[in-house]
């Protein structure tokens, strides 16, 4: 996975918290300190996806998913969470 060296590398929490699908068109989520633009997903409209929100960290969520990490692989990188 490659950031672009273009894109602002660095967000915080409450910058992830804004792209949550209800006031803007952004939907990103966090997985292992990597954003992830999720938007063109049909399984997160409207920033949920089953029982889990859009605009926050996931990483402690995904071990409840029927999934692995390996679902990440296919959307967009948009930057690095800062902590």
């Amino acid at each position: 996975m490659s950031i672009d060296p273009l894109l602002p590398r660095n967000y915080t929490r409450a910058q992830l918290a804004l792209r949550n699908g209800s006031d803007r068109d952004e939907i990103w989520c966090a997985y292992a300190g990597i954003i992830y633009d999720v938007s063109t997903s049909r399984l997160w409209r409207n920033g949920k996806h089953y029982e889990h929100w859009a605009g926050q960290d996931l990483t402690d969520e995904l071990v409840d998913a029927p999934h692995a990490d390996w679902v990440f692989a296919k959307f967009p990188v948009v930057g690095r969470l800062v902590y």
